[in-house]
């Protein structure tokens, strides 16, 4: 079996998705496919895309839950890829080596060339991470789009995952989870970021930003109606409150 790198890395490469802004969009993963079916594990294939038993791979897939009751409830965009953990099992159950993690940064990794499909990383893998390409007969998964992270002839602002460069809402973030003084630590720290099944003992380097919880709507009154704050001398700021209240709900 694969062992893990002897001494961890002080650089944890990885994402931190926001999902409290996540409106499913399906734009990461579209842009994720689109850029790595010609990146490092390309092609990523497709068979019968529109028939009855589609078969293809998609290192970033989108969920949607309905979270909660009543007032409370809400719709909870859910993005899932390679979490790149720190005690990945995917890696130590492969027999021939080709799941592997970099010592340098962290990133989980599948040498395509000694993989011989025989899936034990996807079985092993509790997020359900690991895609089996049908036509190559070998397993691939997110590689945190490192020809373009470490490409020196993209422009500086490019080199994040193409997941991250395409989002619409700025709900995923890129960078050193290892530097507690980097930006995305911060989000984490301040936001509550958590692990997902922290009870699986992966230690995932990605970090989810839990929704935040929904102001309680307040229906307009004669008292709180625009009209009458504007009658009993209130100011332009009563207003715009009453606004704001109005299309949150």
């Amino acid at each position: 079996m694969t062992s893990l790198p002897k001494q961890a890395s002080d650089q944890k490469l990885g994402l931190v998705i926001d999902l409290d802004i996540c409106v499913g969009c399906h734009a990461c993963a579209v842009n994720c496919k689109e850029w790595n079916t010609g990146g490092h594990s390309a092609p990523l294939t497709d068979e019968d895309p529109y028939g009855a038993d589609p078969l293809g791979v998609w290192f970033n897939r989108i969920h949607t839950y309905e979270a909660g009751d009543g007032p409370d409830g809400q719709t909870v965009h859910f993005p899932r890829s390679c979490l790149h953990c720190e005690e990945p099992a995917c890696v130590t159950v492969c027999p021939t080596g080709a799941s592997y993690k970099r010592e340098s940064d962290g990133i989980v990794l599948v040498n395509a060339d000694t993989c011989i499909g025989c899936k034990l990383c996807s079985w092993a893998c509790p997020y359900g991470a690991r895609e089996y390409d049908h036509s190559d007969g070998v397993m691939k998964k997110c590689t945190l789009c490192i020809d373009r992270i470490e490409n020196q002839n993209l422009p500086e602002i490019d080199r994040v995952p193409a997941c991250v460069s395409t989002c619409p809402a700025s709900a995923r973030h890129f960078g050193d989870l290892g530097d507690p003084n980097s930006e995305v630590s911060q989000i984490v720290a301040e936001r509550g970021g958590y692990d997902l099944m922290p009870e699986m003992d992966m230690k995932p380097t990605n970090k989810y930003l839990p929704p935040r919880a929904r102001p309680v709507s307040t229906a307009p009154t004669p008292e709180n109606t625009p009209i009458r704050a504007a009658e009993s001398g209130g100011t332009g700021s009563r207003f715009l409150d009453w606004v704001d209240q109005t299309l949150s709900r």
